[in-house]
């Protein structure tokens, strides 16, 4: 029989418990972490003691309280001092940022990204930003490690992008080219934007409570990351969530993926733009420009949209009857196509879903905006951090 676990791996999971809950709720006293978390007083007082000679929180007294008595302390995440970087590797531009324990964005900088940008080239560019971000580092902070979100699907094992023929990247090695740029001790972990964009705003966005989440991501494709029982669904491989290559019509546009009818074709950046009769269009800022065209009546504009919100909501029905979600969220450009198009993807949802799965479903937008992939980013290297508090340098 296995013998159950020692004295120091239950500290060390407290630890973890502990610094989590004031990672993802912000500054919390004693009192509240002694009820949340099951512990006597003198536990929770030991563990923030080892967490605060760890430099990973503080505790001061509050400023007021109505109770008699001695005032319970309060424990805050050193957010500015303990902090890690974070990536976003878009179709048009690269993000960076510095992100501290407890979620702030302390840093950014963005940069154009011409299209075809390989990770051999983009690596040097996001290094670069991540050296003028370092100047203003207080002496003394601890930096936990990088994250990274990638608009492609992202093998888990080893944070090589798989298939993105939209960018140029197809088995492209962005994790160790980052790494090699850095040359930092910290590891550097790569995941697909959709996925650490739903895993941002499970953990403090606007899905916060909800268990069953599906975030869907535009950019020139279609992902989703999903959040199935409180847990990311990433698949066996880490390639979980290509929504976008869901087949809605047998014989239907050729997709960068190879397939026919994927849809993507019918709710991404060139189906828009193909329905609304300009083929040379591209990027985000062409999709705006025909959302906007359509809000002042152009008759081709109103037609696209009115015909890719319908497709949105003919997917989202689908992945609404599989998964059986409490919110659907809406990121990138599929937020821009929903808001423009809300009564269709209603609509087409109120017919295709199943009453039972519709009946608790809500539509939402992201509450973290477009800081939810460099937030979801910074979570996946706080992840070693929060496992184990003591033993992550």
């Amino acid at each position: 029989m296995r013998a159950g676990p020692s004295q120091d791996e239950i500290r060390r999971q407290n630890l973890g418990a502990l610094l989590r809950h004031v990672h993802v709720h912000g500054a919390t006293t004693r009192a509240e972490l002694t009820t949340t978390l099951g512990l006597n007083r003198s536990t929770i007082g030991a563990l923030t003691a080892d967490l605060a000679g760890a430099g990973l929180v503080s505790e001061t007294t509050p400023k007021q309280t109505r109770r008699a008595g001695r005032p319970s302390l309060v424990v805050q995440p050193e957010s500015v001092r303990v902090y890690a970087y974070a990536y976003s590797i878009e179709v048009d531009r690269l993000r960076a940022a510095r992100i501290g324990l407890g979620g702030a964005v302390l840093d950014r900088r963005e940069l154009d990204r011409p299209r075809g940008l390989l990770a051999a080239e983009a690596a040097p560019l996001l290094a670069g930003a991540a050296r003028e971000m370092q100047q203003a580092v207080p002496a003394g902070s601890i930096c936990v490690g990088t994250g990274v979100a990638v608009c492609q699907m992202v093998r888990r094992d080893d944070g090589r992008t798989w298939l993105a023929p939209a960018t140029g990247w197809i088995d492209e090695p962005i994790g160790a080219a980052l790494d090699a740029e850095l040359g930092y001790d910290q590891p550097v972990t790569v995941g697909n934007v959709a996925d650490v964009a739903a895993f941002a705003e499970h953990a403090r966005g606007v899905a916060a409570g909800c268990d069953n989440v599906i975030y869907l991501y535009g950019d020139v494709g279609v992902g989703a990351g999903i959040i199935a029982g409180g847990r990311r669904l990433t698949g066996h491989g880490g390639y979980g969530g290509e929504v976008g290559h869901m087949k809605v019509l047998r014989e239907g546009e050729l997709c960068e993926c190879g397939s026919r009818g994927c849809w993507e074709t019918m709710i991404g950046e060139q189906g828009l733009f193909r329905a609304a009769s300009r083929p040379d269009a591209r990027g985000r800022d062409a999709l705006l420009a025909l959302f906007d065209a359509a809000g002042r009546g152009d008759a081709r504009a109103q037609t696209a949209v009115r015909q890719a919100g319908d497709w949105l909501g003919f997917g989202v029905a689908n992945l609404v009857n599989i998964f059986n979600p409490e919110m659907v969220i809406f990121g990138g450009t599929i937020r821009d196509l929903y808001l423009a198009s809300a009564a269709q993807v209603r609509s087409r949802l109120n017919s295709n879903a199943l009453s039972a799965c519709l009946e608790h479903v809500r539509l939402r937008t992201p509450k973290l905006g477009q800081d939810a992939a460099l937030i979801g980013a910074a979570e996946l290297a706080f992840e070693r951090l929060l496992a184990d508090p003591l033993d992550a340098g």
